[in-house]
């Protein structure tokens, strides 16, 4: 399928602010959406199914597996994420541009399947800073922190495959530069082949 809209990846340790900055981003685009990822994941206090995640089972996850449905799919942190192909169609042929909100693996294998993808990573001012802003969300215990330093440490090595970086060491500043992109590369000509 071949569409004028296109697709944004972004990416970057856990604890970043990815989703801050998409949201905030969301709010001034009346025409570009996320595209909600499923997963194997628990539902946490206050997420809905259907607005934050597909939740699904290990067997549901398996069929779609078996069955080519997603765009890309990783296992993450214990658990499995993936892209439903379907749902990114759905929204290019209604007329959106479409945010992936990925990990880095992720965000690498739909580059392959979709070339020109542009992809975004957001890198935190320093680990010291990612370390409070993971203990300050509460919603992992100091053993689950120290994994994701080491995987932040890991994915920040492939920040140079991303068309783009933003460190984001200023909220506002970091916002009006997620929205200067996505601004810039609807303006260009080129399709997303889906």
């Amino acid at each position: 399928m071949k569409t004028g809209r296109k697709l944004f990846i972004i990416s970057g340790p856990s604890g970043t602010g990815k989703g801050t900055l998409i949201s905030r981003v969301l709010k001034r685009l009346d025409d570009v959406v996320i595209s909600i990822s499923a997963t194997t994941r628990k539902e946490r206090a206050g997420e809905k199914p259907r607005l934050d995640y597909y939740f699904l089972s290990e067997e549901e996850f398996n069929e779609k597996i078996r069955k080519n449905e997603f765009l890309e799919w990783a296992n993450v942190h214990s658990n499995r994420y993936g892209t439903i192909r379907d749902v990114v169609r759905d929204h290019l042929r209604s007329g959106n541009d479409v945010i992936l909100e990925l990990d880095v693996q992720g965000a690498l294998s739909v580059r392959k399947k979709v070339p020109n993808s542009i992809l975004v990573f957001i890198k935190p001012p320093s680990s010291a800073e990612l370390k409070k802003r993971l203990m300050k969300r509460k919603t992992e215990t100091e053993e689950d922190i120290e994994l994701r330093l080491k995987i932040a440490k890991d994915e920040i090595e492939f920040a140079n495959k991303y068309d783009y970086i933003i460190i984001n060491d200023d909220l506002n500043r970091a916002t009006e530069e997620l929205l200067k992109i996505i601004k810039q590369e609807k303006r260009g000509k080129t399709t997303t082949i889906l």
